[in-house]
């Protein structure tokens, strides 16, 4: 493949930024599906697109499904006459193998890297450092820092991610630290030109308010007019219309993270016709029964505005 980069990823971190979720069908990557999904996204308020991170099953994915991924996807984009841009979520406990997947994507379509500090090991700051620097000085494209410590065991404190943020080829970072202080803090030191888009997804609207750039949201799968509004209608100062349309739609995210996700969202956009099945890889299983009867009531509510909204 050959690499085809948007435009300067740092200058592109804001807005609305989608976490696809990989569509399966028969225990293969659902080509069809995908093409769809990026058809419909593409056309709307979104910013840009997340491949195979959390919301992705990225770690289950092989490697030959992540590559047709990342081309599927920049096909239809280019295809639709849509230029997003794309991040791939790479993870991994050690720093000498995701070196080695950064060699092996340095070629593909997209536009940079969404990484997670090292799972399960639980290293040191001083690690954090020096296991980002050799990524970023590596990396062929710009990285976005993943802080996810309740994935990951190990929280990037804010003095870590102020020394990472200062290296050029660190231009971002998706937030799912949960700690709104810690957060503040950060967005009051953070260098110019530095992003910050919220992962949490019900800590959106807080986040914006509080002087994030955006969001990497699961939930903008659906209602997705809705999510982008939220942040549109802040820009304008009209705080109690993003009020009112965070309301409308803020108990999504309860919803969708009542199980283990993505697979609430796959039962909803099965649903829906966006997708073909509902089919996540273990050890990820689908909806219960319970947890489906809820999402078809709401389903069932919320089915005129799906309508309009495709």
């Amino acid at each position: 493949m050959t690499a085809q980069p948007t435009s300067d990823l740092a200058s592109r971190l804001q807005g609305l930024w989608l976490p696809l979720i990989t569509p399966f069908r028969d225990g293969e990557l659902d080509e069809a599906s995908l093409r769809r999904l990026v058809r419909h996204y593409a056309a709307g308020p979104v910013d840009g697109f997340i491949l195979a991170a959390t919301s992705g099953e990225g770690m289950s994915l092989r490697p030959d499904e992540l590559e047709r991924l990342v081309t599927v996807t920049r096909s239809e984009l280019s295809g639709s006459g849509h230029c997003l841009p794309i991040l791939l979520g790479l993870s991994g406990a050690s720093t000498a193998k995701l070196l080695d997947a950064l060699d092996e994507t340095a070629a593909w379509p997209i536009d940079g890297y969404l990484i997670a500090s090292p799972y399960y090991i639980r290293p040191s700051q001083r690690g954090l450092v020096q296991h980002f620097t050799a990524l970023a000085d590596h990396a062929s494209w710009p990285i976005v820092l993943y802080n996810i410590p309740y994935r990951t065991g190990v929280s990037l404190t804010n003095e870590t991610l102020l020394e990472l943020a200062l290296h050029p080829n660190i231009v971002g970072m998706k937030d799912c630290g949960a700690d709104r202080a810690q957060t503040i803090d950060f967005l009051s030191r953070r260098p110019p030109g530095f992003a910050v888009l919220t992962g949490e997804d019900a800590l959106y609207h807080e986040a914006l308010a509080d002087g994030a750039d955006g969001a990497i949201l699961l939930s903008a799968h659906l209602e997705t007019d809705a999510f982008a509004s939220v942040q549109t209608l802040l820009k304008q100062g009209d705080r109690g219309g993003a009020q009112a349309c965070w309301k409308a739609i803020s108990g999504l995210t309860r919803l969708l993270f009542a199980e283990p996700s993505p697979a609430p969202a796959k039962y909803w956009l099965k649903r829906s016709g966006l997708i073909d099945s509902a089919e996540v890889r273990l050890p990820m299983v689908e909806v219960s029964a319970e947890l489906g009867a809820l999402l078809d009531e709401e389903i069932e509510r919320r089915t005129p505005r799906l309508l309009r909204q495709a």
